[in-house]
């Protein structure tokens, strides 16, 4: 009998408590794409569906501690970030970026919630923004965060088109920037680009109010798809 050796993916990410985003989507994911999950915690959260309640931030050295010790026993074939909560924690993983030890880096820039509240402060933002983006093979912003990133309002496709043109120009490999955050016909509908294509993608829509979690999950499916 011959095994196959699972594809490995890390996910650099906070902890939610309710199992809905997070760490916990994200091991979820990989597993239903049959990748092997390995984690670095960056914070615990205490929330639910209905929100969060509590945060504790883990200190910069434990979280690079977490990698390091996954990345020199376990071969990794790509890596997503998700809530990295704040500026110290950003450039330790930035560090490691420019150290090329995070391959097939995604990055789902978790700075507004899909609903438009802001979740880190702006520098973290700033730092985000420009040193980050840069080394991702594929970001994820969601229509508030594409906002930030492109320095322009967003409500109609072509503005959609137009965010993922600037933010590519960031230096990120591909945007991919979703409209679930839009409004009518809109939503659902994202646009990707890749220096070349500039696509809109669409599929058929599900009414639900029960979106927690989903940029997490996007974000995870690609990754574990990269390897």
């Amino acid at each position: 009998m011959s095994f196959i050796k699972p594809c490995v993916a890390l996910t650099i990410a906070g902890s939610d408590s309710g199992g809905g985003a997070g760490i916990q989507a994200d091991l979820h994911t990989f597993a239903f794409n049959k990748v092997h999950g390995t984690t670095a915690i960056t914070c615990v959260t205490a929330q639910n569906t209905v929100g969060v309640t509590d945060v504790v931030a883990m200190e910069p050295s434990q979280v690079k501690a977490q990698i390091d010790a996954v990345l020199t026993d376990i071969a990794v074939q790509a890596v997503k970030t998700g809530m990295l909560l704040n500026q110290p924690i950003m450039a330790m993983v930035v560090a490691e970026a420019e150290a090329g030890r995070l391959p097939n880096l995604v990055v789902d820039p978790v700075m507004v919630s899909r609903t438009g509240v802001k979740l880190i402060d702006d520098a973290a933002i700033a730092f985000l923004q420009h040193e980050l983006v840069p080394y991702a093979k594929v970001l994820t912003p969601n229509r508030y965060e594409a906002q930030i990133l492109s320095g322009m309002e967003i409500s109609t496709l072509k503005d959609m088109e137009l965010a993922a043109l600037k933010i590519h120009g960031l230096g990120c490999e591909t945007v991919l920037v979703k409209g679930g955050g839009m409004q009518g016909q809109l939503q659902g509908i994202d646009v990707w680009f890749d220096g070349d294509r500039l696509e809109t993608l669409q599929t058929q829509t599900i009414d639900t109010p029960h979106t927690h979690g989903t940029g997490c999950t996007l974000s995870a499916a690609i990754a574990a798809n990269l390897p």
